[in-house]
């Protein structure tokens, strides 16, 4: 069973940092581009990072840039988000993705599977 389990969120004050981690079972992540997502309360989902399955790629969405931090670890079978200088308009739950193409995107339609989330909240 193809799976992805996310872990790592939970609340925070405003300029701490977190390290979001993706879990892949059931095939190898390293052939597939992942991509983070996040929903906010009362907001749609949108996308925040991404990686190609070469590395080669990566993509944030602009209120996210020079904060958080998108890797994978082929000998984890795991995919990161390291987040830093968090603040309150980064509460949201994360999601991360997995897109057999291979090609980073931003648009979640594009992606074959999906973990359950992980809760982050940034409050002082």
């Amino acid at each position: 069973q193809l799976q992805l389990v996310e872990s790592g969120g939970g609340s925070v004050q405003p300029g701490e940092s977190l390290r979001l981690s993706c879990d892949a079972s059931g095939f190898s992540l390293q052939y597939w581009a992942i991509g983070w997502f996040r929903q906010a309360p009362g907001k749609e989902r949108e996308g925040i990072s991404c990686i190609s399955s070469d590395d080669a790629t990566t993509n944030y969405v602009d209120s996210v840039k020079g904060r958080f931090a998108i890797s994978k670890n082929a000998a984890k079978n795991a995919a990161y988000l390291q987040m830093s200088s968090l603040n309150p308009d980064d509460t949201a739950v994360y999601f991360c993705a997995a897109d057999a193409s291979g090609v980073c995107t931003l648009r979640g339609s594009e992606y074959d599977l999906w973990g359950r989330g992980t809760r982050v909240t940034v409050s002082s």
